[in-house]
């Protein structure tokens, strides 16, 4: 690290405060949601099903953690961190994390990407305790040493960092967005069979355009349905193993092999930090991968009941991903838009939940023997490939923007070290080169 900056204790600029032992068995007072290790993500939180503790009076505040808060993890990655925006009302925090309230002198988003960089580089390590599973106590978060510039370059580090940030996080959510439009369809036309309904019903007649179906598929669709394994089917339509839909991906990729080459990285971290696949050295990444190719559907393999699937486009350079990720690419007629959506699907997602192996919550995990024969219902080719050009406009936005954000991340990345150490000042950046 450079040392145009001061380097400061960081307990004497910030009260800090870990979070709540879980015991229902001894804790009294009334039900609160609270965050656990699993609900902080980098940069964001997941208050998806929280969990209640019950807290008493004289606990709410100690406890409790208030917009602008960075919540830091104290344990599994420790460090990890986000800054707390009132995402949820009276929300307190369990033990396995650290409520850290910077003072007037030290930008509450500056300390998160130093924590940020800190991780990356590996500076928190030799403050960890543990052998197996690693922590972070509070006596040693006390004890970080972080560069400390003037509150105002500060803040305009946090500024442009984060201004790339936010455009990452507004990608993210349009993708959401035109995913649901995409699986909203698949869901109309291969769950639902709405078209062969409507035909059915009389709702659809020739020459006729209702919504989502224009009438130049009429003839592609039946009007009668069939009995099969897996209940009633559009005439012609069969059901198949998930395996004769797409290919599994196969192949180890050693990283550590190539210790200067850049690889871009699908890892499960990275997914949950927004579909951003990190760009690292072969010498970062310790154990073997799997390799990826252009048009690849990652589906994980580890705990389906938080489903991951990640459409990849553009692979990127050297890429690779974490072995928890399988690997498929579409066997024609299929397209990656299609198995994407039919791997997102409740019922697919509900078919690998039957087949889980392990008893914790947290390492679960499907293989990859059993996820090629799960049954699906597979439509004429024609149809297939008729979705594939309805559903291509929101699913070739969805990899612009995913291109975009890893262009950004990668910005991000470049200049995070260098404003952090001082060898970069934010004076010397042009703003009208940041989106």
């Amino acid at each position: 690290m450079s040392n145009e900056w001061p380097t400061v204790r960081l307990g004497d600029y910030v009260d800090s405060n870990l979070g709540k032992m879980l015991d229902a068995q001894k804790n009294k007072g009334v039900p609160r949601p609270y965050l656990g290790n699993s609900n902080v993500r980098w940069g964001s939180f997941d208050i998806n099903d929280l969990a209640l503790m019950k807290f008493e009076e004289g606990e709410e505040e100690r406890y409790g953690i208030r917009d602008g808060d960075l919540i830091v993890c104290e344990g599994g990655e420790p460090g990890r961190c986000a800054v707390w925006r009132e995402q949820a009302p009276d929300m307190k925090i369990q033990k396995a994390l650290h409520r850290i309230r910077p003072k007037d002198d030290l930008n509450n988003y500056y300390l998160f990407y130093w924590f940020m960089l800190a991780g990356r580089a590996g500076w928190l390590e030799p403050f960890f305790t543990g052998t197996t599973i690693k922590h972070l106590t509070g006596r040693a978060l006390n004890e970080l040493k972080v560069p400390l510039p003037p509150i105002k370059e500060q803040c305009a580090i946090a500024h442009i960092l984060g201004t790339l940030d936010d455009k990452i996080e507004l990608n993210r959510k349009q993708n959401e967005t035109l995913e649901a439009m995409a699986r909203a369809l698949f869901k109309a036309w291969f769950v639902d069979f709405e078209p062969v309904r409507a035909k059915l019903e009389g709702r659809w007649q020739r020459g006729q355009s209702l919504p989502g179906l224009p009438a130049h598929l009429y003839d592609l669709f039946p009007d009668q349905f069939v009995e099969s394994e897996l209940g009633e089917i559009p005439e012609g339509w069969r059901v198949l193993a998930f395996g004769d839909v797409a290919l599994q991906g196969k192949g180890t990729v050693s990283p550590t092999l190539q210790p200067e080459e850049t690889f871009t990285h699908y890892s499960l971290p990275a997914f949950d930090a927004g579909q951003v696949p990190a760009i690292e050295l072969g010498e970062s990444i310790k154990s073997n991968k799997t390799p990826v190719p252009d048009g690849a559907v990652l589906v994980s393999k580890l705990n389906p009941h938080i489903p991951r699937i990640w459409l990849v486009g553009d692979a990127g350079s050297r890429a690779v991903c974490s072995t928890e990720f399988i690997v498929w690419t579409p066997k024609a007629p299929a397209s990656s838009a299609f198995v994407y959506c039919l791997s997102s699907s409740f019922e697919f997602n509900s078919a690998m939940q039957q087949l889980v192996t392990g008893t914790s919550n947290s390492h679960q995990r499907v293989k990859p023997e059993q996820l090629r024969e799960i049954r699906v219902i597979a439509a004429e080719g024609e149809v297939i490939e008729a979705f594939a050009r309805m559903a291509k406009s929101p699913m070739d936005q969805i990899l612009q923007n995913s291109q975009q954000s890893r262009s950004l991340a990668q910005l991000r990345d470049t200049l995070l070290p260098k404003l952090i150490s001082g060898e970069l000042r934010v004076s010397s950046i042009k703003q009208d080169a940041l989106p």
